[in-house]
């Protein structure tokens, strides 16, 4: 997951801002509110057709959507859309509920903002977004860390067993039968005893 430059960083490159709304005077509001900020490109989008497309050539560092009073349909249209892009995304409301809520907390929407669309807002919800975004990435990183991790721990325990079983090493031995290989191919450990299980697999072992 790619994080978000943060509010303070918008300078070389411009912060791409994409603002999603089908109401002229909505977007207004949502620009105004962005005035401020220096050496940002804007883009509004008004036409819901094809929009993952439409953002994918914009590519935007961040998304604010703002869909007035949405029907079901159109905020799980539009939730199908945030778990496509992997950017920050501000998503605006006139009224909600707790399913709503909690649907655009699963579809990655950063921040949902209920009946709060004034032009003073919109930075500040802008900053929060970005936050939680990448505070979000961040452990996304480290949960795919730790899991490889053990995933590397796993495979390494099979290759020592396999060792162990096929030519009757002891777990050091075996152990440093796979760091030796690992060292003379310039490889690591995690690599060389993969090899190890998957060789043991083609051959028929379990």
């Amino acid at each position: 997951m790619k994080v978000a430059p943060g509010i303070a960083a918008l300078h070389n490159p411009p912060m791409r801002i994409a603002i999603i709304d089908e109401s002229a005077g909505r977007a207004a509001v949502i620009h105004e509110g962005l005035a401020a900020l220096d050496d940002c490109e804007i883009f509004v989008i008004t036409e819901r057709r094809g929009l993952v497309a439409r953002i994918g050539e914009i590519a935007p560092d961040i998304v604010l959507m703002d869909l007035g009073n949405p029907s079901r349909d159109m905020l799980e249209e539009y939730f199908a859309v945030s778990r496509a892009v992997s950017r920050p995304i501000a998503m605006f409301v006139d009224e909600s509920d707790d399913d709503a809520i909690a649907a655009s907390i699963d579809a990655g929407v950063s921040s949902y903002v209920v009946d709060g669309l004034a032009s003073h807002r919109i930075r500040p919800i802008l900053d929060l977004a970005v936050r939680r975004f990448n505070a979000f990435a961040r452990l996304e990183s480290d949960l795919a860390e730790a899991k490889g991790k053990l995933a590397e721990r796993v495979t390494l325990d099979r290759a020592k067993r396999i060792l162990m079983d096929s030519r009757g090493l002891t777990e050091p031995q075996a152990y440093a039968a796979l760091r030796k290989a690992a060292m003379n191919q310039g490889r690591r450990i995690a690599d060389i005893a993969e090899a190890v299980v998957t060789a043991h697999q083609l051959i028929g072992g379990r």
